[in-house]
């Protein structure tokens, strides 16, 4: 009889329990939809994991705006930077198979590797680049609007990235760092970071349709098309980002549902089921902060959410009262966020087709919320108080752009003595060119207009579908003279810590025939020096005494600059050699 009794209070309960789950799980999507329409998000996709199973798997709103294509749990985004911890992992791998310590210097596997100073090359470790402590900070525009394919010739960039800081001073985001992890672990296992992520995770994890690639992503049937919300109005299809060579910072491509098995390891001691991915000892130390993110406190707002932290590829942080681990994406058109709180055995990723969405980091804490049953944040109510702030931020900056604006100036110069290559070791050639009288900027990537502001000091605008954005790229173009007065560089504000960085200019070179070269070779004569001009080839080149062969750059048809030499201009006229340096000018005679 007492069994009985038992038998059917167990199944009592079992039965409620299925009716506060259905309950739960209504009103679970109808705060999801919810901050859906708060933040105009076109599409995304949920994943919640609780110790090793998925309770809860869905899509909403579209993959596809145009053709009105639903999201569901298995429609592929870009993850962005949520795929560092992937990267970092890999060497948790490398710690239990090769040897590797993360107390290691980076130059021990990339001896090619070289920092801006002896101090950053003899000091940083592998744990310095992983938590974000170089002191470096990020020059992203280095490989978003200079990309290459070429992961060697990227990193080679690092040498002219001027840190800002002290090594171990302060917190700052880098993905140069979680490019050279990636270059570390193709060293040691002689594959591709892109093959490593594919044979060490994707295969073990049962992640059968992510992969590493744009090309890939396009090809899927089930993928999503990425939107920019322009103007908090309107949602704009936003082309695909190549993220080329900067891959193991944020390439890959997934579904809620398979990052779930990614979750999952996290939570069981690095194993799904009985597949040891990852070692136990890695995933132990990996939950772990390592250097505090600013004050610790992301927000006033929020007292119990402190100790703000970045550790192993994961932001760590106290979220209410629980521990929690977690790490953003952004790559254009896509926001995404992964997280999960060990102690409670909870994991949530959220993937949206949105261009820099807080949706994911509001969903994520929606159902953190209601499934550790802590007292409830009205995220909608907080994310309207947040964006009013933005436009009111941004409606000032531009009062006060206007407000700086100097009227009635022109440049200094003619739109064509602008022209040129400028470069910066650092980053790569931008060229600006002049086309239906106006000033363009090509980057590797992009296309710029130009919008002259006053003086010297131009706005650049990006163009989109031939059609000219309304926003700004938020850097000018600050064009500077030498001592003789002609364009040498511009300068681009391009990071917040550091100074402007300088582009020097490399002139476009006329057109000048070899016969009219041919008849200024011969020797000049100048307070009874005699100097050389020279034909070799199709260059002209100039001899001084006691100093080495110079070339000459033609600049127009009898005017050259003097490469290697700024502020330097060489001209031809009347039999004459005519030297303008930066204490004078000097005139040389034909013998």
């Amino acid at each position: 009889m007492q069994a009985k009794y038992i038998s059917v209070f167990l199944l009592f309960i079992c039965a409620s329990l299925v009716a506060q789950n259905k309950l739960s799980e209504k009103n679970l999507d109808k705060k999801l939809i919810g901050l859906q329409e708060a933040t105009q998000t076109v599409g995304f996709s949920v994943a919640i994991v609780k110790d090793n199973e998925v309770i809860y798997s869905k899509g909403f709103g579209y993959k596809d705006l145009e053709q009105q294509l639903r999201a569901d749990e298995n429609t592929l985004f870009a993850i962005g930077s949520t795929s560092k911890a992937f990267t970092t992992a890999l060497l948790g791998i490398m710690e239990d198979e090769k040897g590797l310590k993360f107390t290691d210097s980076p130059k021990k596997y990339l001896p090619e590797l070289a920092f801006y100073n002896d101090q950053l090359n003899n000091t940083i470790t592998i744990l310095d680049m992983v938590s974000h402590r170089t002191g470096i900070p990020r020059h992203d525009i280095s490989w978003y609007l200079f990309p290459t394919k070429s992961k060697d010739s990227l990193l080679a960039r690092v040498k002219y990235h001027e840190p800002f800081t002290g090594i171990r001073e302060q917190w700052y985001y880098n993905n140069f760092m979680y490019l050279a992890q990636g270059l570390i672990t193709e060293k040691l296992t002689g594959k591709s970071w892109e093959n490593n992520i594919r044979e060490r995770f994707f295969k073990p994890l049962k992640m059968l349709n992510s992969n590493v690639t744009i090309e890939e992503l396009k090809s899927h049937s089930n993928s999503a098309k990425g939107y920019a919300l322009d103007n908090f109005e309107t949602n704009k299809l936003l082309p695909y980002y190549n993220i080329a060579a900067i891959s193991p910072a944020g390439s890959i491509n997934s579904s809620a549902k398979e990052m779930a098995n990614w979750l999952k390891i996290w939570l069981n001691e690095g194993k799904l089921d009985a597949v040891q991915v990852v070692p136990k000892s890695y995933i132990e130390k990996a939950i772990n902060p390592l250097m505090l993110v600013g004050g610790g406190i992301a927000d006033k707002q929020f007292p119990a959410q402190h100790l703000n932290s970045y550790g192993y590829g994961w932001f760590t942080s106290s979220y209410k009262g629980h521990y929690r681990l977690e790490h953003g994406g952004n790559i254009d058109g896509f926001t995404a966020n992964v997280s999960f709180f060990p102690t409670d055995k909870i994991g949530i990723v959220v993937l949206a087709n949105q261009d820099g969405s807080a949706l994911p980091t509001l969903v994520r804490n929606a159902i953190a919320d209601e499934l550790l049953n802590l007292k409830e944040t009205d995220w909608i109510r907080y994310y309207n108080e947040k964006i009013n702030e933005v436009k009111k931020q941004q409606k000032e900056k531009k009062k006060k752009e206007e407000e700086s604006k100097v009227a009635h100036t022109t440049p200094t110069h003619s739109l064509a003595e602008f022209t040129g290559k400028y470069t910066h070791k650092g980053y790569g050639t931008l060229t600006v060119e002049v086309k239906n009288d106006s000033l363009w900027a090509n980057f590797t990537r992009e296309k710029a207009y130009l919008k002259h502001t006053h003086y010297d000091v131009f706005k650049p605008f990006m163009l989109s579908d031939n059609k000219v954005d309304t926003d700004d790229l938020g850097f000018n173009f600050n064009f500077q003279t030498n001592d003789l007065g002609d364009i040498e560089a511009v300068r681009l504000k391009l990071e917040p810590t550091l100074e402007a960085l300088v582009f020097t200019r490399i002139p476009d070179a006329a057109a000048v025939s070899k016969e009219t070269l041919r008849t200024y070779v011969g020797s000049y004569l100048l307070s009874g020096t005699e100097l050389k001009v020279s034909l070799k080839g199709e260059n002209l080149l100039l001899l001084v005494p006691g100093q080495p062969e110079y070339t000459l750059i033609p600049i127009k048809e009898n005017e050259f600059s003097i490469k290697g030499l700024s502020g330097y201009k060489a001209a031809f006229k009347d039999e004459n050699l005519i030297l303008h340096q930066p204490n004078g000018v000097f005139t040389a005679t034909k013998k």
